[in-house]
């Protein structure tokens, strides 16, 4: 279906905004800051009172210390707007227990199970579930190889994890013959679990 057409009498009502930044420390350890935002385009009665335009009614960090294998070092959360002062932001170290997750191995089921539902808070347990994808980003081509240009069997992790990349189409012929298959054809080798990392050799000076 073709994306449906903006009517040009709508007006914003709500904006959620979700920012995940990875920062390198030059240590082989990364941090990665997720962030989730809700502000309100008018003044909004709430049961707690009034909530002006344009102040957020969540606004909420989670930040994770991670190594080059996906594994959580540190793990933590902080909020700094609430629906609900005195309550929402009381969770103390509940995220401290994603600590010991790998984000390429079950990352998004162990956190519902560890911090879902009443054991945390809706919003950061939400924004948790986009970090997997956005850490593979952050480390592709500079810590993972998704080439598959080494001469290890595994396939690279991308490839049947979408559309674009299913192994009988055309993008997997083109820019990784080795494991494009016939249309039909069962897969030759298991996808790694986690990639193996390597390191993009540095440009001469």
């Amino acid at each position: 279906m073709a994306l449906p057409t903006a009517s040009p009498e709508r007006q914003l009502s709500h904006q959620r905004s979700i920012d995940v930044r990875v920062y390198s420390r030059g240590t082989g350890l990364w941090e990665v800051d997720a962030t989730v935002r809700d502000v309100r385009a008018k003044d909004t009665t709430t049961v707690t009172g009034v909530l002006p335009a344009g102040q957020p009614i969540h606004d909420m960090l989670l930040r994770l210390v991670v190594d080059e294998q996906f594994n959580v070092i540190e793990a933590g959360a902080r909020t700094d707007a609430q629906p609900y002062p005195g309550a929402c932001e009381n969770h103390g170290d509940t995220y401290g227990q994603l600590v010991g997750l790998n984000l390429m191995r079950g990352f998004r089921r162990a956190v519902r199970e560890r911090v879902g539902g009443i054991k945390g808070c809706t919003h950061i347990t939400e924004l948790s579930q986009v970090l997997p994808t956005a850490v593979m980003q952050a480390f592709a081509g500079q810590v993972v190889d998704l080439r598959g240009s080494d001469a290890g069997s595994a396939q690279p992790m991308q490839i049947d994890g979408c559309h674009a990349l299913r192994a009988d189409g055309a993008v997997v012929a083109t820019y990784y013959p080795r494991w494009y298959r016939e249309p039909g054809q069962a897969a030759a080798v298991t996808p790694a679990p986690v990639p193996k990392p390597f390191r993009q050799p540095e440009s001469p000076p």
